[in-house]
């Protein structure tokens, strides 16, 4: 009999590219992974990872274990969440029939944890005790992939502009708001008084921004589309909290989105964007098969209701 929970950490050693990153994203550690997939080996006698240098990467059989076993976790998912239902209805005590248990694991890029999911999990801690919501902070493509190979149980992600967010087709994306990013610029800046800013007004600035890799920057090398040289980024930090602070130190100007923003400080502004527009969507994502799952319901309308 193939051992389903080693099948998952298999999975996760093929999304995330190592034992240790499998490992950090299953929240095992590394021996434990690797034992699990030893035994794996050992129940199919057949070998399942191969050394590649200093990692490892999965055999052909691998592969075709981790493709082969998605629809078979897929149906079990199914059949869990139609158990609860069953479970709703049934039983003398009607008030522990609609308790909620379970754990829904959560993926969510920084300014969400902060302007959405604490007041979130809070709430759902004082109201359904035998919940377990574990939170993960990632990328936004990072928390689609998680998703979708069953690491995490809900996502919440966002989109800016025309910067692709591929959706796998066993995902559901449902939208839940959009937010806007705005230019800090210090109170004393020439451009401080204005209603608005485009890009060609912007070519000239010294820029902070997060890394090369996240989709907030390319969204800012998007805006200046057809504008030479710009954006010229000067300084760079995963942290919005730290781009205000270097704006007030005169160190450039930044776009920071208004979810998760701190009250700015008296020496600062902020100026929305124009032609285009610093819009991002934010939606939240879950496999297919969870779309029953009384648990996962439970955290979703949660979240929709501190949208609302």
């Amino acid at each position: 009999m193939i051992d389903l929970e080693a099948v998952v950490a298999l999975r996760a050693v093929a999304t995330n590219g190592s034992v240790a990153a499998a490992a950090d994203a299953l929240g095992f550690t590394p021996s434990a992974v690797s034992q699990q997939i030893k035994r794996l080996e050992r129940g199919t006698r057949v070998a399942l990872l191969e050394r590649a240098g200093r990692g490892v990467v999965l055999t052909d059989a691998g592969r075709h274990l981790v493709t082969s076993s998605a629809s078979v976790l897929a149906d079990l998912e199914r059949i869990e969440a139609d158990l609860h239902l069953t479970g709703d209805s049934e039983g003398p005590d009607a008030a522990a029939a609609r308790r909620v248990t379970g754990e829904v694991r959560i993926g969510a890029f920084s300014t969400a944890v902060r302007g959405l999911l604490t007041a979130v999990l809070a709430t759902l801690q004082d109201e359904h005790p035998d919940l377990r919501v574990p939170l993960r902070e990632s990328e936004p493509w990072e928390t689609v992939a998680l998703v979708a190979s069953g690491q995490r149980d809900l996502g919440i992600v966002h989109r800016w502009g025309g910067v692709a967010l591929a959706m796998p087709e066993h995902l559901i994306e449902t939208p839940l708001f959009t937010d806007v990013a705005d230019v800090i610029l210090r109170r004393e800046h020439p451009l401080a008084g204005r209603t608005e800013l485009t890009p060609a007004e912007l070519t000239d600035e010294r820029w902070i921004a997060t890394f090369d890799s996240t989709i907030c920057r390319q969204w800012l090398r998007r805006l200046f589309d057809g504008v030479a040289n710009a954006p010229r980024i000067v300084h760079e930090s995963m942290e919005f909290e730290n781009h205000l602070e270097l704006v007030r130190a005169g160190l450039g100007v930044a776009l920071v989105p208004r979810l998760g923003r701190s009250a700015l400080p008296d020496d600062l502004v902020a100026i929305p964007t124009a032609e285009p527009a610093s819009v991002r969507g934010v939606s939240a994502v879950h496999r297919r098969s969870q779309a029953a799952s009384p648990a996962l319901q439970t955290v979703l309308d949660a979240v929709r209701d501190a949208v609302r």
